[in-house]
């Protein structure tokens, strides 16, 4: 039996950076824009006023950025590593990275901005006593999305090492 050559380990650092900066922005594009349920520190300063949205567009507008930096980053270092001439990477490793990134930001942002720092809610636009579980369900599908990631990018890798005879289909599936 012949074992694959894989050249190298799975960018998995740079593929999480890329999942993390895209839960970013999709929770900026969708929770704070497109629903507007709440803005970065909408729970500190009320968009009630003038001023106060003006704030807090700053504050959702510096979020975005960074979350730009982590998409660029991530992108600059797959570009280092997929810059050699082979590779076997599936697309498993790819979906799993990114699932863990994406959780991972979505735990963050549960945590430190609805928990600890109270910035502000998830969904602003119910009730405050509907808010904590909205919070909560937020968090619950990053943890669920890391688990998962996790688990994809470990059995992904398990295949990969495994002999080439025992993971011929798998090899033109993901071709």
């Amino acid at each position: 039996m012949t074992h694959r050559m894989t050249y190298g380990e799975f960018p998995t650092a740079a593929v999480f950076l890329f999942g993390l900066g895209l839960g970013a922005s999709l929770d900026g594009i969708v929770f704070h824009q497109v629903l507007q349920w709440h803005h970065m520190v909408s729970t500190w300063y009320p968009p009630t006023s003038l001023e106060n949205l003006r704030l807090n567009t700053r504050w959702d507008g510096a979020f975005q950025a960074v979350a730009h930096l982590f998409v660029v980053t991530g992108i600059a270092l797959l570009w280092r590593k997929a810059s050699m001439r082979v590779l076997y990477w599936s697309g498993h490793m790819l979906i799993g990275a990114l699932l863990y990134g994406w959780g991972c930001f979505n735990v963050a942002e549960g945590l430190v901005d609805h928990a600890l720092l109270g910035m502000h809610h998830l969904n602003e636009t119910v009730p405050p006593s509907l808010q904590r579980w909205w919070d909560v369900v937020f968090l619950a599908w990053g943890a669920a999305m890391v688990m998962a990631g996790r688990a994809l990018l470990r059995w992904a890798e398990r295949q990969r090492r495994l002999p080439r005879a025992r993971n011929a289909a798998a090899d033109r599936v993901s071709a």
